[in-house]
């Protein structure tokens, strides 16, 4: 470093031996009574002082050795502060220091020399430090200001590099980091070629990757992410880059892979391996969003959610542009951690890079699996549910509010609203602030009053999204089954307007209208499976019907009042069953089934006999059943009769009982012999029939439960159960005498053509609605402060301040508990003006106007019902494409016309202000070369045309 100068020290006197050309300073020679070694000293000083930098004191004239010592000793016994720098001294060379300052002789022997801390390093060409230094005995650690002053009284070695290094905080305590990380950078499209950089556990993870990227020349356009190998070979993404080393836990050595996205927005990563891409897929230039996404099995739902989203041009730009990548919150305990939003960015990116013309969403559906269980599996949901989870979610994943403040909730207490709105949304803005909020949040005041002491509640609420009930209409058309009592008559089909909440009464007066027959004489049943599911009251209500039962109405005898001379039939239930031979060919045991419709007759009470049964039942069913021939006659064998004179003593045939296992399922049946209800017999019985001789008997009696599962040998008065009766045929019999085909026949009355015709309903309409006043339902009370307990306050929702996009959920599905119901109604509403200056109450003047205008930029559809399904598709206008109206089907997507947008599927609305339209026009028109005048002709970057 000095040109070769080397200095000896004999026996105290300084001796200079020159080896090779040696200028010695003439300021050597001006130091006055300075011996040699203290002049050179000081000279290698001033000349090491102009190797430092900036933050190194300025040179002076070197102190006292015991000043020397202190300055050190106490730069060294100072706290260890993040952050700050400090440097590593060889111990062997800080030693001999130590023993040079305390002897306190400048002409001492012991002069310790340049700095030289070349035992600490491998090698003198990388200058690595050697693994297992240990401080105390191997070095020591000198504060920055302690290191700059050796540096300038005794020089550094030459050609060394200081050792510096910084103080970490480490499981709350600070330690100064010895030794740093050593990554091995490698680019996904070539592992084999390592570029190896060095980190300070301090150094964030963003660090690591502008140093990849720096390092592979990646253009500031191209957007990479990192991943990192573990020691089993397997790849975990370094989401968050905000992070240090340290928490990221990066360990030297580790292998750190930088991936650059595709072109057409995929990640080389994701792509399989064991799939080649053809190359008319690799050139395909379509119009960027135009793109279809895969239906994965029922997941029509979330694809209509997700092509209507992306429409959202100022959302859409957020990803595209990046932006959401210096917003993702990785810490937010009710986010994500960030996955939800670049699952979103990844499939956003894709659908407009204009590369596909259609997308599998596996990776995004695995996600939203991931966080929302509801979601897991494949089976139908609800695109507004899911709309509502990825708002939400989004939301969380890129808000800006690191950490949520507390914010109380504070009434109006009689302030004007607008003081009181412009605060409940400054609250909202402390907690929640993203992207979300600024394009879909709105605020609506609620007025809660009391209804007993008039206490009125005023408060104001964000929301996402506006919930919008259908009108609904207040009847309700029924399919049923007529079941006359004359057997000639086949069962008539009808279709009947009924009271939405009316009772069962209701259905049978609107049935008396089209037959002619008193609803005095008619039972209500549900028939399923052969058997009486349930078998109704007369005051129950029509609500407990679904849609989807078999509803029978049969026609019983006339009723008279009770007593004890009066006249009084019962009604029996009759259920038909066939033998069928066991398949144990060691068991004489004959099977049942059912079959057949069941039916309710009117036996007179004095006739309760197997005998009279049998010829009654015989009537009813002659319309299908052949009466046996002459030829047929036998002396009869009816050992199936003996023993059965007489069914059971009709004043026991009651109510049913709790012990009968099949009761319950088959409804609340009892009543139907009782006396309020009991028919009287107008019906040609068998004292009118002609006495022949015995004849063979078709088939058997049986008294069976409620199911027809089990006989019953005896019957209990005890139980007072319904007797319930079984026809039972043998299959020969059964073959011969009865007819399947005319057995199921049925007629359709009239009626069966009427459709209850459904107006359209105005958009306007449902918002109207929105905002009337209603009661509380008992479910939801509210709390009164006042009157210090629950009650059900009216509720008046009003719209204050409308967000950029307005989504509009129309309720079309109305669920209580006895039914579930789709509403097809059709509404009508406008795609361009939409006007909602008339239902804002917040204060307008007439320049505002125009900011309570919308257009209509997508609609999510939905076919089929709640049985048949939930095919769920988008029609939205593409906005880079002339305003041209697309139909999203799954993977298919055509164009449309403004006509085929309106239908009764419109499901979920999207409205965008006019004003935020033209603003986005506005930016895009500047921020981009003139385009070509054609319309098809997609743009060249990955920004959204919004013209």
């Amino acid at each position: 470093m000095y040109g070769g100068l080397c200095f000896r020290f004999r026996d105290q006197n300084p001796e200079v031996a020159l080896e090779g050309p040696f200028l010695f300073p003439a300021a050597v020679a001006a130091r006055g009574g300075q011996t040699a070694m203290a002049a050179v000293a000081a000279n290698a000083a001033d000349m090491a002082a102009t190797a430092v930098d900036d933050r190194e004191p300025q040179r002076e004239a070197v102190p006292g050795l015991e000043s020397q010592r202190r300055q050190i000793e106490n730069g060294r016994g100072r706290p260890l502060q993040v952050g700050e720098s400090w440097f590593l001294v060889g111990q062997h060379w800080y030693k001999q220091w130590e023993v040079y300052v305390q002897g306190g002789d400048r002409d001492s022997s012991t002069f310790p020399g340049c700095i030289n801390n070349a035992e600490l390093f491998e090698d003198q060409v990388n200058w690595r430090l050697k693994k297992g230094l240990v401080e105390g005995e191997d070095y020591v650690l000198l504060p920055a200001a302690a290191w700059h002053y050796l540096v300038n009284w005794y020089g550094l070695e030459h050609g060394q590099p200081p050792i510096e290094r910084k103080v970490v905080e480490l499981a709350s305590i600070h330690k100064v980091e010895v030794y740093s990380v050593e990554l091995l950078l490698v680019q996904h499209s070539d592992m084999d070629t390592p570029h190896t950089a060095q980190f300070s556990q301090t150094d964030s993870v963003d660090l690591v990757l502008h140093t990849a990227r720096e390092q592979f020349l990646v253009s500031p356009q191209e957007e990479t992410r990192l991943w990192i190998k573990n020691a089993e070979g397997s790849f975990e993404r370094l989401c968050n880059t905000r992070v240090t080393v340290l928490d990221a836990a990066l360990k030297t050595g580790q292998v750190v892979v930088m991936e650059t996205r595709n072109k057409d927005g995929t990640w080389p990563s994701a792509q399989p391996r064991d799939t080649s891409t053809s190359e008319e897929e690799e050139d395909f230039q379509g119009q960027p969003g135009i793109c279809g996404l895969t239906n994965l099995g029922n997941t029509c739902f979330m694809n209509s959610a997700l092509q209507c989203l992306s429409n959202v041009p100022q959302l859409t730009e957020y990803f595209l542009k990046n932006r959401y990548l210096e917003e993702l919150n990785f810490c937010n305990p009710l986010g994500m951690k960030g996955e939800i939003a670049q699952a979103y960015a990844d499939l956003v990116k894709q659908a407009w890079s204009g590369h596909h013309r259609s997308i599998v969403p596996q990776v995004f559906k695995t996600k939203v699996g991931h966080f929302a269980s509801q979601f897991l599996g494949y089976q139908q949901h609800d695109s507004q549910e899911l709309l509502s989870f990825l708002l939400d979610g989004l939301h969380e994943d890129l808000n800006r509010v690191k950490k949520k403040e507390y914010v109380e909730l504070c009434d109006a207490a009689g302030r004007p609203d607008q003081e009181v709105a412009q605060e409940a949304w400054q609250n909202h803005k402390r907690r929640n602030d993203s992207v979300i909020v600024d394009t879909f949040h709105g605020l609506f005041k609620s007025t809660l009053v009391c209804p007993d002491c008039g206490n009125v509640s005023v408060t104001f609420d964000p929301f996402c999204y506006l919930s919008v009930p259908l009108p609904v209409s207040h009847k309700r058309v029924m399919e049923v089954f007529f079941v006359s009592m004359d057997p000639r008559r086949k069962p008539e089909q009808h279709r009947l307007v009924v009271p939405k909440k009316g009772k069962i009464s209701d259905l049978c007066v609107a049935l008396a209208k089209h037959t002619g027959i008193s609803p005095e004489r008619m039972m209500v049943a549900d028939v399923f499976s052969h058997r009486f599911y349930k078998i109704y009251q007369l005051e129950e209500s029509l609500s407990s019907i679904l849609d989807r039962d078999d509803i029978f109405i049969y026609e019983v005898s006339g009723r008279a009042a009770i007593g004890e001379n009066s006249r009084e039939d019962v009604v029996l239930p009759i259920y038909l069953r066939e033998r069928t031979p066991a398949r144990d060919y060691n068991s004489s045991y004959y099977g049942l089934m059912l079959f057949g419709h069941p039916l309710l007759v009117s036996v007179p009470r004095d006739r309760l006999s197997w005998d009279a049964l049998y010829h009654i039942l015989l009537y009813r069913l002659s319309r299908y059943v052949t009466r046996p021939s002459s030829d047929d006659e036998d002396d009869g064998d009816e050992k199936d009769l003996e023993d059965k004179d007489s069914l059971p003593k009709p004043g026991h045939v009651t109510e049913g009982s709790s012990q009968d296992p099949g009761l319950e399922q088959a409804g609340p049946s009892s009543r139907v012999v009782s006396g309020s209800r009991a028919p009287v017999d107008n019906s040609p019985g068998p004292s009118h029939w002609p006495q022949r001789a015995r004849r063979k008997h078709l088939f058997t009696l049986h008294t069976v439960n409620s199911n027809g599962t089990s006989d019953r040998s005896t019957f209990n008065e005890d139980t007072h159960a319904q007797p319930y009766i079984a026809i039972d045929w043998e299959p020969e019999m059964k073959k011969r005498y009865y007819d399947e085909v005319e057995a199921e026949g049925y007629v359709k009355h009239d009626c069966v053509g009427y459709v209850l015709k459904k107006a359209p309903v105005q958009l306007q309409e449902c918002i109207e609605l929105f905002t009337t006043v209603e009661t509380l339902e008992k479910e939801n009370p509210w709390y009164c402060p006042t009157c210090k307990q629950h009650q059900l306050a009216t509720k008046k929702l009003d719209l204050w301040m409308l967000p950029e996009t307005l989504i509009i959920h129309l309720k079309r599905f109305s669920y209580t508990k006895f039914s579930r119901e789709k509403l097809d109604t059709l509404v009508e509403f406008p795609i361009r003006d939409l006007d909602f200056s008339e239902f804002v109450i917040k204060p307008q003047n007439d320049s505002a106007r125009e900011l309570y205008k919308y257009d209509l930029i997508a609609v999510s559809n939905h076919y089929g019902g709640l049985r048949d399904g939930h095919c769920i598709r988008c029609v939205n206008r593409w906005r880079g494409h002339c305003g041209q109206w697309h139909y999203f089907d799954d993977s298919s997507v055509s164009p449309v016309t403004e006509n085929q947008i309106e239908s009764k599927a419109a499901y979920v609305l999207f409205y965008q202000r006019q004003d935020v339209a033209r603003r986005l026009q506005t930016q895009a028109s500047s921020s981009k070369p003139p385009a070509s005048s054609a319309c098809g002709a997609p743009p060249k970057s990955e920004s959204m045309d919004v013209n």
